[in-house]
């Protein structure tokens, strides 16, 4: 029970941290931050305040004993990324506003989908890509219990509204193949995983922290 207690009190702190920054940021409501938009200090905060509630994960094993929990839609609360740091700096005026990621554990695939909006207010839209996962290999033949590969598929752009308008002949509006990185397969551990968050760490050591919706 103290264990329990414990790491909720450090999700509260982790939740309400991340939240308070978010609203000292002119951002879309519900729209990750990133740890190029606030302070050192801050961004070291978080990371010590997820390293902590990591080491209490009910499910150090997720793929093993919690697959179930991974199924879902999933809202990105805070990112490293540099993928997530890009959407960050769209241009032509457009900013990202809340990001997703659904999981479907039975037919091993997810999406992840940014919503976007011009700043005036005139359109928004997405971004989606597409994804296939499966467990990595931990050495020989050993499928591992936290890590998995993953293998993007298509990039999807669509147009939703235009000034109020729904726009169904632009949604989407291009589809294309999304490029895996060269020389190596994108992967991501799973190192927090409970009925309402979820932390992850990216091949490069990126940072995710979602929640569910």
């Amino acid at each position: 029970m103290v264990e329990v207690r414990d790491r909720l009190s450090i999700k509260q702190k982790l939740l309400a941290h991340i939240e308070r920054l978010r609203k000292e940021k002119p951002t879309l409501v519900g729209a990750p931050i990133t740890d190029l938009e606030i302070q050192p200090q801050s961004v070291s905060a978080i990371a010590a305040i997820t390293e902590e509630l990591e080491t209490l994960n009910p499910f150090p094993q997720p793929l093993l004993s919690a697959s179930n929990l991974l199924n879902g839609a999933w809202l990105l609360q805070y990112s490293t990324a540099r993928e997530i740091r890009s959407l960050k700096r769209l241009p032509l005026g457009f900013q990202v506003g809340k990001i997703y990621q659904t999981i479907d554990v039975n037919e091993a695939t997810f999406e992840n989908k940014a919503l976007v909006q011009h700043r005036l207010g005139g359109l928004s839209g997405y971004v989606r890509v597409t994804a296939t996962f499966e467990p990595a290999k931990e050495g020989e033949d050993i499928l591992s219990n936290q890590r998995i590969n993953v293998n993007f598929q298509q990039r999807f752009l669509g147009i939703q509204r235009i000034l109020g308008i729904q726009t169904n002949w632009l949604d989407p509006m291009r589809v294309v193949e999304a490029k895996n990185p060269v020389g190596r397969i994108p992967s991501l551990k799973i190192t927090y995983i409970d009925e309402t968050m979820r932390i992850g760490r990216g091949g490069d050591e990126s940072l995710f922290i979602l929640t569910r919706e």
